[in-house]
C-alpha cells in the first residue's frame, strides 16, 4: 500500500498485521479521493475515525490538508499510523487519539470543525448508527462539511434521516461501498 498523490506520492505505507484491520486498495483510494479533492484545500480538517493503518487521513494530508486527526483504539495500528506518518514527514500535521469512536468524538467536541470526516467501522458490527448519532449531536462538521462512510454493500442505512443526514453520492464496489453524506 503507498500513499497515491501529493507531497507524499508513492511513499509506501505499512499496515496491521491479520485480519482486524482492512486496509483500502490504492486502486479504491484513488477513486475515493476524486471524488473528496475539492474538498481537500489548505486549511482543511480531516477526522479519519477507525483509521487502521491511518492511509486515508495520511492520503488527505498529503493532498494538502492542514491537519488530520486519527482516532483508533488497537495499539498495533496506532504503532501504523505513528510510522506512517513519520514514513511521510507528516507527523507535525497529524495527531492521533488512541481510544474508542464515541469517546474521542465526546472529546472533540467544541474544538472546531472538520471538513471531511472519514469513517471505516468494523463490518457488520452495526456501529454505523452510533457513531453518526454521536457526530451529528457533537457539532463536529463543519456548515458545509462531508462525511463519508466506508461499509459492506448490505449495510442497512435506513436510520440516516433519523440521524440527521443524507447520502449526496454512493460508489459501490465488489464487497463494499462509500457513502458520501451531508448534514441536513
Amino acid at each position: 500500500m503507498r500513499v497515491i498523490a501529493g507531497e507524499a506520492k508513492r511513499l509506501r505505507l505499512i499496515t496491521p498485521k491479520g485480519m482486524e484491520t482492512r486496509p483500502t486498495s490504492d486502486k479504491t483510494k484513488e477513486t475515493l479521493f476524486n471524488v473528496l479533492a475539492p474538498f481537500i484545500y489548505s486549511d482543511s480538517r480531516f477526522l479519519d475515525l477507525f483509521s487502521g493503518s491511518g492511509a486515508i487521513g495520511i492520503e488527505a494530508l498529503s493532498r494538502g490538508a492542514a491537519e488530520a486527526v486519527f482516532v483508533e483504539k488497537n495499539k498495533e495500528a496506532v504503532h501504523c499510523i505513528t510510522e506512517n506518518l513519520r514514513t511521510c514527514h507528516l507527523q507535525d500535521r497529524g495527531r492521533i487519539m488512541k481510544m474508542d469512536v464515541l469517546s474521542a468524538l465526546s472529546m472533540l467536541a467544541g474544538k472546531g470543525n472538520f471538513d471531511l470526516v472519514f469513517m471505516d467501522p468494523p463490518y457488520k458490527e452495526g456501529q454505523e448508527k452510533d457513531v453518526l448519532m454521536a457526530l451529528a449531536d457533537s457539532g463536529l462538521l463543519a456548515e458545509e462539511g462531508l462525511v463519508i462512510l466506508e461499509c459492506a454493500n448490505e449495510t442497512p442505512l435506513d436510520f440516516l434521516k433519523e440521524a440527521g443526514f443524507t447520502i449526496v453520492k454512493e460508489k459501490r464496489y465488489k464487497n463494499n461501498r462509500h457513502v458520501f453524506l451531508q448534514a441536513n
